[in-house]
């Protein structure tokens, strides 16, 4: 696995990078707590719970407004291991894979502990924040597929025969590589996935995401990132389904008003595909980030998957500032997203500043350790 050499950043260009960054995560956030109270109603129980026109701001999931599932968890310990693989490639060590399966199974940890074990110094900040110790309805292919130390790969993934799309929806981070080519991006999001989700679908489904973000964050506009994926599936085995399901996409753009109904019908019945499909459509039609979150979650599918799937997308697209400030004010764990997502973004623009030849930041090591 490599990269791109790293570009020269301006101010300005670090700067527009931060925001997208943030917005990325913040929308995939927002987007994941906007869908969780009605994830699993129908439509019809949609708008009996919430009125004729569905859920149209936060409601309480998990006891509170503005919570968030497992798949904003994952995400975040996803952006955890992409730093520390930058902070490894000091060492000589450069496997990214490696690094987030890793935070991941950092992750699984959270899943079984009462709190954070301040004996494992090697863990970092991120396994420190109390708030990510909830458990949300995680996947069972997820806990699965992380219970153990062996890594799944595409030659032995894990849970072969599972397309679901939440791997998908923890593959944000790897889209705001943008110094890295966008096969490179996808490569990394599809051995990403399969350390849980083994099925082509699900992390072909996976990699389509993350480069559709990549091209987003680079500035292309939506049609023109989808475009990018679909050249790149082509050469993949077993793309069928997931192509056919982006084309579908950008074919019910020009099938009328968009609606509950025709957000429905491309989500499907559960394989990852589908929800990607509807993100991308809801992006697509959005008048504007707002409506385009909603439009995303009010259906009978898996709102919450499909809400962390455009909100990353539209921050992709448009940055934090475009994001409902009432609905950030509410989400949890915002401060720490906020934090990752700066620190990310200052890793990946200033990284041989905190850590390289001239020098380490005790600090910065301490936070991101290398073991």
């Amino acid at each position: 696995m490599g990269a791109t050499a790293g570009a020269v950043w301006g101010r300005g260009e670090q700067q527009d990078f931060r925001s997208r960054v943030r917005g990325t995560l913040l929308g995939a956030a927002v987007g994941d707590a906007l869908g969780a109270p009605v994830d699993g109603l129908s439509l019809e129980g949609i708008r009996e719970a919430y009125g004729a026109e569905g859920l149209i701001g936060l409601a309480p999931a998990y006891g509170r407004r503005g919570a968030v599932t497992h798949l904003t968890q994952l995400s975040l310990f996803g952006v955890d291991g992409l730093i520390r693989a930058q902070v490894r490639r000091d060492t000589g060590a450069w496997h990214p894979p490696s690094d987030v399966h890793r935070a991941y199974r950092r992750w699984a940890a959270t899943q079984s502990d009462w709190g954070p074990d301040e004996r494992r110094k090697d863990d970092g900040w991120l396994a420190r924040e109390e708030w990510l110790y909830a458990r949300r309805d995680p996947a069972r292919a997820c806990l699965l597929g992380l219970a153990d130390d062996i890594m799944g790969t595409l030659d032995a993934p894990k849970n072969p025969g599972e397309p679901g799309p939440e791997a998908a929806a923890r593959s944000v981070p790897f889209g705001l590589l943008v110094g890295w080519e966008p096969q490179l991006v996808m490569q990394l999001a599809v051995e990403c996935a399969a350390q849980t989700h083994g099925h082509p679908s699900a992390y072909l489904t996976a990699g389509a995401y993350a480069v559709i973000v990549h091209a987003l964050a680079r500035g292309e506009n939506p049609d023109a990132a989808v475009q990018q994926a679909l050249a790149l599936l082509v050469a993949r085995p077993g793309h069928q389904q997931v192509a056919a399901a982006l084309q579908h996409a950008l074919g019910a753009v020009r099938q009328g008003m968009p609606s509950p109904e025709r957000v429905g019908e491309l989500a499907g019945s559960g394989a990852a595909e589908g929800p990607l499909a509807a993100a991308v459509y809801c992006v697509l039609v959005g008048e504007d980030v707002r409506h385009g979150l909603c439009l995303s979650v009010n259906h009978g599918g898996p709102s919450a998957v499909t809400g962390a799937l455009a909100g990353g997308l539209l921050g992709a697209l448009h940055g934090e500032t475009a994001l409902p400030p009432a609905w950030l004010a509410e989400l949890e764990g915002r401060p720490t997203v906020l934090v990752l997502a700066d620190d990310f973004a200052m890793e990946m623009t200033q990284g041989p500043a905190l850590h390289g030849p001239a020098g380490s930041s005790p600090g910065w090591l301490a936070r991101y350790p290398r073991a």
